[in-house]
């Protein structure tokens, strides 16, 4: 599956101006509230014809805002000068939800929201309004890292009429819970009324129970990676439970997945952007 645009371009000579960043925000019934975002727009999108461009919706991690994503847009002027990746757009979202852990999932805790519900119902149909975008599968593909790696790896899963590629940086996901001091217990992401954390609730939500569930008609690929020096848990009986593991896993379980395709790199690094810059480039020139 080609991460495509839907219009055909002509050659261009001499070197290409950079993308800008802009910010603005999406109306959203399942929150009562606006979702704040930035919006990168490629070299030439202004120029008013009627081409149509793929998106790129990028989730940050936990504690980080949306101008945590605004880092790749040099590279991301590189790439497309360089046609390595076609010109696209990319949405990276605000996500201060749950304390900024809302793990991208609709919560059933007190004070929970509907976050993945907003994100994939209503940012996704306000971008397809506002902007010239291909406004198909085909032409979606979701990234994240670390929290935003298990938001992205979940919405390719559980959304595969929307998104046909993700871009997965060491992903905040434990098979089969999270360890007892993970701070996925602590935001209400996986609760329901004043409890933060049921366990039933991560279990339905946590990519081992979409997986008998991926569509094959609906081909899906996959970008993992994840540093070689990730935080190591310091209790020794949760090493299943360092984030290089749990993507090693995560990679063995969704290579099997008739439908599924996926990719698995370990980078020199930790949970940083000394790897997920790296991946970042890598991933998003595979998938496109």
């Amino acid at each position: 599956m080609v991460f495509a645009a839907t219009a055909a371009t002509g050659a261009q000579a001499g070197p290409q101006r950079g993308g800008r960043l802009l910010t603005s925000s999406a109306p959203s019934v399942a929150l009562g509230e606006a979702i704040d975002y930035t919006v990168y727009l490629p070299a030439g999108y202004d120029r008013g014809s009627d081409r149509r461009y793929p998106v790129l919706y990028l989730l940050h991690g936990r504690g980080d805002t949306m101008t945590a994503w605004t880092r790749v847009k040099g590279e991301l002027d590189r790439l497309i000068a360089t046609r390595q990746v076609p010109p696209l757009l990319a949405v990276m979202p605000d996500a201060p939800w749950s304390g900024g852990g809302s793990y991208y999932v609709d919560s059933a805790y007190a004070g929970g929201q509907a976050v993945e519900t907003a994100l994939t119902r209503d940012l996704v149909a306000h971008v397809d309004d506002v902007y010239r975008t291909s406004a198909s599968r085909d032409g979606r593909l979701v990234g994240g890292y670390s929290m935003g790696g298990y938001g992205a790896l979940r919405y390719a899963l559980a959304h595969q009429d929307l998104f046909a590629s993700a871009l997965v940086l060491s992903p905040a996901v434990y098979t089969p819970l999270p360890p007892a001091d993970s701070s996925t217990r602590e935001f209400g992401a996986f609760g329901v009324g004043d409890t933060a954390f049921v366990d039933d609730v991560y279990l339905r939500l946590n990519y081992p129970a979409l997986l008998p569930l991926v569509d094959p008609s609906l081909p899906l690929r996959l970008f993992i990676a994840v540093g070689d020096d990730e935080w190591a848990n310091t209790n020794p009986e949760d090493f299943r439970h360092d984030i290089d593991f749990e993507s090693a896993a995560l990679y063995n379980a969704v290579r099997r997945v008739p439908g599924v395709s996926a990719e698995l790199r370990v980078v020199d690094g930790g949970h940083d952007w000394d790897v997920w810059g790296p991946a970042f480039t890598e991933g998003v020139t595979l998938l496109t």
